[in-house]
């Protein structure tokens, strides 16, 4: 996946790579896009500096033949089995999670930060969580991506061979907050390109995501609201991906 990403990022002319481009009108098109030095409110000042292809992977309806096909698969075996294990962490059985969260909408993003001439001055991604249920991601051996503990930023070092596991708002609300998204972001550097490859697995858009009914007892009530995913996202891309405040506008006041 990695040796296929930098191939088109580095290697194709643009003007192959813009008969992949996304719709400029879609909030989550499939296919080539750039934000490149992309400056807006939300983002407070500070410019984006990504290029990037989204894949639709799953349902099998939504995929077409090509080389991520096999990565794609073999996610989801993984994701499936993750879910697996957080429910059996908590004491449910292991289709706990994978019940909630129902088919798998897999979606994979490769990204591309090339060298930035003022990294100071740029994100490769803002702040966030993402908004799914469980987000798989590999890397090359350039640091980049951040996460966020105690309002604090630390960074992860880069495994080439290993697979970061970022829990998502979804998944929070189903665990009634035993499990916690990670707020994280891309950082950019003067020196070297970066690489890395995210999948992404949600719920269908019709789902209805709750706190499982296993965990919310009188000792421990739901903290999240009942919320339709589709309606979730939309929420998302509306006000912007800054920190966890999509997922923390869904919390009962205690």
């Amino acid at each position: 996946m990695r040796k296929v990403g930098m191939s088109f990022f580095n290697e194709c002319p643009m003007k192959d790579k813009l008969m992949y481009a996304c719709s400029p009108d879609s909030a989550a098109a499939e296919g080539y896009g750039s934000k490149m030095l992309v400056d807006s409110d939300e983002n407070h000042g500070v410019l984006d500096w990504r290029d990037y292809f989204d894949h639709h992977t799953l349902p099998l309806s939504r995929r077409n033949p090509e080389v991520v096909s096999q990565f794609s698969d073999e996610m989801n075996v993984l994701a499936q089995k993750l879910l697996g294990i957080i429910s059996e962490s908590l004491g449910l059985p292991s289709s706990c999670l994978k019940d909630a969260v129902g088919e798998f909408y897999q979606n994979i993003t490769v990204s591309y930060y090339p060298p930035c001439p003022q990294p100071d001055l740029t994100l490769g991604l803002q702040s966030h969580s993402d908004f799914g249920a469980l987000t798989l991601l590999i890397q090359d051996q350039v640091s980049g991506l951040e996460v966020l503990k105690d309002s604090h930023w630390y960074p992860v070092q880069p495994l080439p061979e290993a697979i970061v596991v970022l829990v998502s708002d979804q998944t929070e609300i189903i665990t009634n907050g035993n499990y916690r998204s990670a707020v994280h972001r891309a950082v950019t550097n003067s020196k070297g390109a970066r690489l890395s490859v995210a999948t992404f697995h949600d719920p269908s858009k019709t789902r209805n995501i709750s706190p499982a009914s296993e965990i919310v007892c009188q000792s421990s009530p739901a903290r999240y609201r009942e919320v339709n995913y589709g309606d979730y996202m939309s929420r998302w891309y509306t006000k912007g991906p800054e920190g966890k405040r999509n997922v923390d506008s869904l919390l009962i006041d205690p």
